[in-house]
């Protein structure tokens, strides 16, 4: 999904024009940037939790030769999903493997009742 497919959501479900929806939405994610730099850290209820962490620096190794890297200290943003987002992603996941193990099971059943008309139509098949 992308900020214009939020912009559309938005729009049709409060009717406003998508151009002002979409000032509406940029000026959130640019508060929400403004917050973190000054404050470190947002907490937004049943979404997460943004943080700034520092990382020191540290030596490295580049995958493909196998040189050692120094890299420098830097400023990182993380995200720790909220308890409602957890429990929703995991509900969802739940439902996607329900879904796949009963369509494994037709499956399943769908290829023994194939196989078994192939093999019994050979079997009853006359001689040439």
């Amino acid at each position: 999904m992308t900020k214009k497919d939020i912009v559309r959501t938005i729009a049709e479900q409060i009717d406003l024009p998508q151009l002002r929806t979409k000032e509406l939405v940029q000026r959130t994610f640019d508060a929400l940037i403004e917050a973190l730099v000054r404050e470190g850290r947002i907490e937004l209820r049943n979404f997460g939790v943004f943080q700034i962490k520092h990382r020191e620096a540290r030596t490295a190794r580049n995958p493909r030769t196998g040189e050692r890297v120094k890299v420098q200290a830097k400023s990182v943003v993380t995200f720790k999903p909220g308890k409602e987002m957890e429990a929703r992603v995991r509900d969802m996941d739940r439902e996607r493997l329900d879904r796949l193990h009963k369509e494994q099971a037709q499956g399943g059943i769908e290829q023994a009742t194939t196989e078994g008309s192939t093999a019994a139509g050979t079997v009853d098949a006359p001689p040439a």
